[in-house]
C-alpha cells in the first residue's frame, strides 16, 4: 500500500514550479568551447545587448583553458619553475661582482674583529 502522506518531500510554503511562478525564461544564446584535451562545453549567454561572450573559458573537466575554435584550441600555460633565493641573485649580479661584495663584508667584519 503506497504511503498516504500526499506532501512527502516538499517543504511548508511550496507552491506550483511553472513558469508563471518564476516569470519568463530570457532569450538565451549557446556557445561551444574546446580546450587541448578535446573536451568540449557549451554555457549560455544572454542574447541582450551589451552582454559580451569571452573568447576563452575553463574546461570544468580539466581545468585548461578552452577557444571556441575547436581545431586551434588555447595552449596549456606553462607552469613556472622554482627559483631559490640564490638564483634570483645570480641573475642579478655576476660571480665576480658577487666575490667583490663578499670580501668588502668580510674586510668589514676583520675591522670589527668579529673574524680572523
Amino acid at each position: 500500500m503506497a504511503g498516504g502522506n500526499a506532501i512527502r518531500g516538499s517543504r511548508i510554503g511550496a507552491g506550483p514550479m511553472g513558469e508563471a511562478e518564476r516569470g519568463e525564461a530570457a532569450d538565451r544564446s549557446f556557445v561551444s568551447y574546446w580546450c587541448a584535451n578535446g573536451h568540449e562545453m557549451t554555457p549560455s549567454f544572454s542574447v541582450d545587448e551589451g552582454v559580451e561572450i569571452p573568447a576563452e573559458w575553463v574546461c570544468k573537466r580539466c581545468g585548461l583553458p578552452a577557444g571556441r575554435d575547436k581545431e586551434n584550441p588555447p595552449a596549456a600555460p606553462t607552469a613556472e619553475v622554482y627559483k631559490t633565493h640564490l638564483a634570483y641573485v645570480k641573475e642579478r649580479r655576476s660571480d665576480s661582482e658577487g666575490e667583490a661584495i663578499l670580501e668588502e663584508r668580510l674586510g668589514e667584519l676583520r675591522d670589527r674583529g668579529l673574524i680572523r
